[in-house]
């Protein structure tokens, strides 16, 4: 190893030495008090020290100085300003610029890299605990006013931007779903905040299902207020529900246009105990109880609207529709609203011309026979069977269904639609006939007769329209 590699090594080992001498600052140590070499002694001298010569006086080695003009006693230095004595050393003084018992380095090898010269490194300033509480507490409020303030301009609004979402509550959503939403939509940015807000001000009782087109402007009262049941922002879709349409059909053109769902209308219609008189008395468990009763009509939705508000809205248009003074026409004829409910869908299906009366007669002649007490009308048929379109066969008309009027006597078990006014109003109105019998004629409108034969003859001729 060459002369070149050692300096280098004593190179690395000084910057070392110093980097852990930096880290040790902190804690300032005391130098410790190296030891210094007496002075360099003359071999009389170091006699004199061994063997000290009495004085005349008895005492050895007199501090006295001598007196001038004599030269120093022998043993004793030379006094300041005066040569030393022949054959004594002389003390020397340690160079000015250097530590009292530092050494000089020693000149470098010839051909070695001279050591760099590296700055004094300074003591670490100490940092004492007023100050470093005063930064933590600085840094602490900060952090929290940063937070606050975004916080506020969440729930009160103060710089959002302007824009636009459509929000879509379902009727069993949670306050975690809701918030989850408006944070996705970009209507608010804090979505455990808005719960928070929430359940503390109970706006999960105030949100109602619903289609809504909510700014991204409003603030967290807005919002709820927004989507309440009086709300402004709501999506609203007009539906007209044609009358003669059955339950499910109704149920389906809900689902269609975005209302609500055909199932939540089906679960709903058969287990929510509706608080209507004309209600009383048909028992819980099946969604058909309501058919008859959802009153055909122009209506505006909610689009996402509650499966329960959709069909009390049609409920309570039946019961403004049905006035007292009709309900109490049905006591008069012997018939409850329900019976007449059931007459009137019958009427409805079977037409929609101005022979309704007709019909209805048809209908009160059999009831009241005591020959001929099976209706025997088609329409009932298909309801059991729900197929509107196809032409029926003989093995249709011997279904076994309480609704099949073919084989079960008097009327059917329910209403087979949802009639409107018309055919309420027939029903309770029926013209003074003696038909029992009617055929389609193939121009659209209805042929009557008293009697089997004349039915018969009427059906095989061309004039009627084609089973």
């Amino acid at each position: 190893m060459t002369s070149n590699h050692f300096d280098d090594f004593d190179d690395f080992l000084y910057d070392l030495e110093q980097d852990f001498s930096f880290q040790d600052s902190n804690k300032k140590q005391p130098e410790p008090q190296k030891k210094l070499p007496p002075p360099p002694r003359s071999r009389l001298m170091k006699k004199n020290a061994a063997t000290p010569k009495k004085s005349s006086s008895g005492r050895s080695g007199s501090g006295r100085p001598p007196r001038q003009g004599q030269p120093a006693r022998k043993g004793q230095p030379a006094r300041k300003g005066q040569p030393p004595r022949q054959g004594q050393p002389s003390r020397q003084k340690a160079p000015s610029g250097n530590a009292r018992g530092s050494r000089t380095p020693p000149p470098p090898r010839k051909g070695a890299v001279a050591r760099r010269e590296l700055p004094p490194v300074p003591d670490r300033v100490r940092r004492s605990p007023a100050l470093t509480y005063f930064i933590f507490v600085v840094a602490i409020s900060l952090i929290l006013a940063t937070l606050l303030w975004t916080a506020a301009n969440d729930v009160l609004a103060l710089n959002k931007e302007d824009g636009m979402a459509t929000i879509v509550i379902e009727e069993h959503d949670s306050i975690r779903s809701v918030a989850k939403q408006l944070h996705d939509m970009g209507v608010i940015k804090h979505t455990h905040l808005f719960m928070i807000y929430g359940r503390h001000t109970d706006a999960i009782d105030k949100i109602i299902p619903g289609t809504y087109e909510l700014r991204t402007d409003l603030d967290y009262r807005a919002i709820v207020a927004a989507m309440s049941y009086n709300s402004g922002q709501r999506q609203v879709v007009t539906i007209t529900i044609p009358e003669g349409y059955t339950l499910e059909q109704i149920f389906h053109l809900l689902d269609e246009n975005g209302v609500c769902s055909y199932e939540d209308l089906m679960q709903t219609a058969a287990t929510h105990d509706y608080a209507f008189s004309f209600l009383a008395d048909l028992p819980l468990g099946d969604a058909h109880r309501l058919e008859g009763y959802l009153y055909p009509d122009t209506y505006d939705f909610y689009k996402g609207q509650s499966s329960l508000y959709a069909i009390n809205k049609m409920l309570v248009n039946f019961d403004s529709r049905v006035t007292d003074q009709m309900r109490q026409k049905a006591g008069e004829m012997g018939y409850s609203v329900h019976d007449i409910v059931i007459i009137a869908s019958i009427i409805e299906r079977e037409t929609t011309g101005l022979d309704q009366a007709n019909i209805a007669s048809v209908i009160y002649n059999r009831l009241n026979s005591t020959y001929m007490r099976y209706l025997q009308i088609d329409a009932t048929v298909r309801y059991a069977l729900d197929d509107w379109t196809n032409p029926l066969t003989y093995e249709d008309l011997t279904v076994d269904s309480p609704y099949n009027t073919y084989i079960y006597p008097g009327l059917p078990v329910g209403p087979i639609s949802n009639p409107g006014y018309a055919a309420i109003n027939a029903a309770l109105n029926p013209a003074s006939t003696n038909y029992y019998f009617y055929a389609l004629a193939n121009d659209g409108t209805h042929r009557f007769f008293q009697s089997q034969d004349s039915f018969n003859n009427f059906v095989h001729s061309s004039e009627a329209a084609p089973q």
